[in-house]
């Protein structure tokens, strides 16, 4: 069956082993060593916001970590808060931590800007980075203080599938720091995460 999905405001998705989830758009858990990795290397003071919590993965692992965790999504996953459009949401917060809908990255960075007081941090595809666009609109008005990229592949998967081979798109964790220099630093996590926090 062709995926309804995959052409969404004029993008194509990344190329990566998924199928569409026809129940609301871009609903792929993140695996949890993706979380891990971005908790391990940078800190979040105060309370966290995860607005697309899909069915809660993001969202335990931040609690695991120790923060207090708030967490909404637009559709019903069976966690969090349902109903919550971030999109025109006006709930201020320290922190927000999340992986956001492909077609409305941009979206996200703007309400993260406005929104949280301390941090935001977003799961992107690497090519984020790409584009004259958001080279106007964002990064030279709002640039992110650090951007993480994975050393490991990310594949996603919908909850249930059996998980086979690795993801063929490159990703990063954004961070916009409110309290960093208006410059934007490149990083690299060190490989190791899948394996270790994988079957935690």
């Amino acid at each position: 069956m062709p995926d309804t999905t995959y052409n969404l405001n004029g993008g194509f998705k990344p190329t990566i082993k998924r199928s569409a989830d026809l129940d609301g758009p871009d609903f792929f858990p993140t695996p949890r060593w993706a979380t891990f990795a971005l908790l391990d290397n940078e800190k979040f003071a105060g309370d966290v916001w995860e607005c697309a919590c899909g069915d809660g993965a993001m969202s335990r692992v931040i609690a695991e970590h120790g923060n207090k965790v708030t967490s909404t999504d637009l559709f019903d996953r069976g966690y969090g808060e349902r109903g919550q459009d971030f999109l025109t949401a006006t709930r201020k917060t320290a922190n927000i931590i999340t992986n956001p809908p492909y077609n409305a990255a941009e979206g996200f960075v703007a309400q993260g800007a406005k929104l949280a007081s301390k941090k935001f941090a977003l799961l992107l595809r690497l090519a984020f980075l790409e584009g004259a666009n958001r080279a106007n609109t964002i990064f030279s008005r709002i640039p992110p203080a650090r951007v993480w990229v994975f050393s490991e592949r990310i594949t996603f998967y919908m909850k249930g599938a059996k998980q086979a081979g690795s993801g063929t798109t490159a990703y990063a964790w954004f961070v916009w720091d409110k309290d960093a220099a208006a410059q934007t630093e490149l990083r690299w996590f060190k490989p190791g995460y899948k394996a270790k926090y994988s079957q935690r």
